[in-house]
């Protein structure tokens, strides 16, 4: 079979490219920017690319379109997709109806911490021998790539999102993937730019919901309002809680070292393990919870899990360490919903030792943020860094208005070089710099590094 992928750079896209190929069909593509490291990793596996959404790509011919939701009306290619009558599905429709079915499939779901508790569950079931599948949102460190196949009938891990599937098809993406094992970690309002409220959003989940199979496993936070009332509205699986009594919990802090932290997992209020984590934070033992549940719902034992966490080695941008120059550490984080910015620096913070500050470096990047939706949270989200500076470029709002609550610990800039020279020319030995963006950011850390490295030269 030959695919041709439209809009194949996007990490969901590219690793369902990826996927395609060892399954051994041909596998063409294209998007509006083919650029690395995607482009990279799609060109090594024998995928050709091609730039635009133009309608000449008619002339490949290939057996099926696959639809990413980067395609729009208007473009070129779709148009005349439609108006010659070429069969296409979505990405996801296409997983659920040529690869999914040949495992045991876990998908992870939430506003927050999806990537993280996908790659935990995906090294779990690797560590203990299941070799699983995965498509991923990122890069675990453990696995070097964000999808692989697995062994037929292996559990497949897959990141499940609650955004639209493509301009023909408004279900989330979850929607499609016909889970046995559904985690369901938080929920709150986000993708201001497709759902009205977050009641639309728990709609959509409640549809998945009311689609799992009563011989699967849901393993939900029990602390969550907002998955209380999805569940409220019809459940035909067992439920598996955590974060609560009445399932897995953390119990107390053990000794830390090392950058590890650890503490006691609770059963049913009961001691009964021990967990060395790489992921700092209450919210990243949340999804190490998370992690633990569902893969004891796939039948690895508690005592596996937990030892396996600690040779889990983190995620490329979930607090990647980035560099280092003069004792002044730069991190980078996928963080831009001000919940995911709170708990991040929430999780920094209790790694700080002394007199170490934290300033944060916040590009307000997703479609949400953009729209100024959810802007009167920032303030507070960044209460925990001691400096914060913030870029302006792309917004038609001002973030220097919005963050003025915090006085002169907040610095803007529509100028990029601008903002990296402030960054620079407070920072001091011990500073922990964490740049919080949902995009490339400009190269902001590399450019940061450069600078400390040229100050200390000087």
């Amino acid at each position: 079979m030959h695919l041709h992928i439209i809009g194949i750079c996007g990490t969901f896209m590219g690793g369902l490219a990826q996927l395609a190929r060892s399954l051994g069909h041909r596998v063409t593509g294209c998007d509006a920017n083919v650029y690395p490291p995607m482009s990279d990793q799609l060109l090594a596996a024998g995928i050709d690319l091609i730039e635009g959404f133009g309608s000449e790509q008619l002339s490949l011919k290939p057996d099926v379109w696959v639809v990413g939701n980067v395609a729009r009306r208007g473009q070129p290619l779709i148009e005349s997709l439609l108006n010659e009558r070429q069969h296409f599905c979505s990405g996801p429709q296409w997983m659920a109806d040529h690869l999914l079915g040949q495992f045991r499939v876990a998908a992870v779901a939430g506003t927050h911490g999806k990537t993280t508790t996908s790659s935990l569950l995906a090294f779990i079931l690797d560590d203990v021998g299941l070799a699983p599948g995965f498509l991923i949102g990122g890069v675990p460190e453990n696995f070097g790539c964000s999808a692989r196949l697995g062994k037929k009938g292996a559990p497949f891990v897959i990141e499940a999102d609650e955004y639209d599937t493509a301009f023909f098809d408004k279900r989330s993406k979850f929607l499609h993937y016909r889970a046995e094992v559904a985690v369901l970690n938080n929920l709150e309002f986000d993708h201001a730019d497709i759902f009205a409220d977050l009641a639309a959003i728990e709609t959509q989940f409640h549809h998945w919901v009311r689609t799992l199979p009563s011989q699967g496993r849901i393993v939900c936070r029990a602390r969550e309002p907002a998955l209380q009332r999805v569940l409220a509205r019809g459940c035909y699986t067992p439920v598996d809680w955590f974060d609560d009594v009445t399932g897995l919990s953390v119990g107390e802090d053990l000794q830390t070292a090392d950058g590890y932290e650890a503490f006691s997992v609770l059963s049913r209020g009961r001691s009964v393990a021990k967990v060395r984590s790489t992921l700092w934070g209450p919210h990243n033992r949340s999804n190490v919870l998370a992690a633990i549940s569902a893969a004891c719902a796939l039948g690895v034992s508690l005592e596996e899990a937990c030892l396996a966490i600690s040779r889990f080695r983190g995620i490329k941008r979930r607090m990647q360490l980035r560099g280092e120059v003069a004792g002044i550490r730069v991190f980078d984080d996928f963080a831009h919903h001000p919940t995911a910015i709170a708990n991040t620096l929430q999780g920094l913070r209790r790694q700080a030792t002394g007199q170490q500050r934290i300033l944060a470096v916040l590009e307000p990047r997703s479609n949400t943020m953009k729209m100024g939706v959810m802007r009167e949270a920032l303030p507070a989200s960044l209460e925990a860094a001691d400096l914060v500076f913030g870029y302006e470029g792309g917004l038609d709002w001002s973030l220097a208005q919005t963050l003025a609550a915090l006085g002169d610990r907040a610095h803007c800039s529509h100028d990029l070089d601008a903002l990296v020279a402030a960054i620079v020319k407070c920072a001091r030995t011990g500073d922990q710099i964490l740049v919080m963006s949902n995009g490339g950011f400009g190269g902001v850390h590399d450019k940061i590094l450069r600078s400390l490295a040229q100050r200390e030269r000087a």
